[in-house]
């Protein structure tokens, strides 16, 4: 049986972005990770593959991702200060001094900042040197919900990345199953919908992006009408045809309706795989 793929929860975008970059050992030495959702998850994530031993990072499988998961790793650090309401600035020169010994085991020493609204003007023009000229292993992680609480002088200096809401990210998600239906290929339709399940999608949020799919399929079955369209409502009318695309609505609009019952996501998205697939099969002109 296969790993879990490791994930940021309801992100799925930003999850594949992140690892690209991290295959690329593009994520840099100053990230700032800003909108709404679980930025700490999204931290750890980033923490985790900064530190990943294993081929596709993060693996969540290898000694140093779960290290990271489980907040043991030693080079790993979140800053805190449970002694002031803000974050004491003599915190951030320990941290910034600590930044220049080498990592205890891992690639590179990562600091978290888990909320940048604790962090006054002066207290992050402390980091500053750290981060001009600091040394390569050493990596900090700002959440922040406005990329604005962090000081422009930081800004210019990171890369920022923006978590969505959940209304975008069951949009995308919508936008992603539709793609995938158009490619009728069950082993890449399968893992998708097991990712919602591992990603612990709520029955609220599938029955936002089944409502999504829905729309995008209804919009596809005008286009076999010749009611013009977008690209993607084009391209499922041409890949699927009018009887793949009703039965396709038909089947996201009653498990739309089962998502008001107490039942399982997994239950649901592992019988949505198969049903959609056998629709894709019945695709005709």
């Amino acid at each position: 049986m296969a790993a879990e793929r490791m994930t940021i929860p309801g992100q799925e975008r930003l999850t594949e972005e992140l690892r690209q970059a991290a295959a690329r050992d593009a994520l840099g030495h100053a990230v700032i990770l800003s909108g709404s959702g679980d930025l700490l998850a999204a931290a750890r994530f980033v923490a985790a593959a900064m530190e990943c031993e294993g081929p596709d990072r993060p693996c969540g499988q290898c000694g140093p991702c779960r290290k990271v998961l489980r907040g043991i790793h030693p080079d790993v650090a979140v800053v805190e200060d449970p002694e002031h309401r803000n974050v004491a600035v003599e915190v951030l020169r320990r941290a910034a001094a600590d930044a220049y010994i080498l990592p205890n085991e891992g690639r590179r020493k990562v600091y978290i900042f888990p909320d940048c609204s604790l962090l006054e003007a002066k207290a992050q023009n402390v980091l500053l040197k750290v981060l001009e000229e600091g040394p390569p292993h050493a990596a900090f992680l700002f959440c922040a919900p406005e990329g604005a609480a962090v000081l422009p002088t930081i800004r210019s200096r990171a890369a920022e990345w923006r978590m969505e809401g959940e209304e975008a990210a069951a949009g995308s998600r919508a936008l992603r199953l539709c793609e995938l239906l158009c490619e009728g290929k069950r082993a890449a339709l399968v893992p998708f919908c097991v990712q919602l399940e591992n990603s612990k999608l709520s029955r609220e949020d599938l029955q936002a992006m089944l409502a999504g799919a829905r729309d995008l399929t209804a919009a596809g079955l005008a286009a076999c009408y010749g009611s013009g369209g977008t690209p993607l409502a084009r391209r499922m009318a041409s890949s699927l045809g009018r009887r793949a695309l009703a039965g396709t609505a038909e089947v996201l609009e009653r498990f739309i309706r089962q998502c008001n019952y107490n039942v399982g996501v997994g239950h649901l998205t592992g019988a949505l795989a198969v049903e959609l697939m056998d629709q894709v099969r019945n695709k005709s002109i």
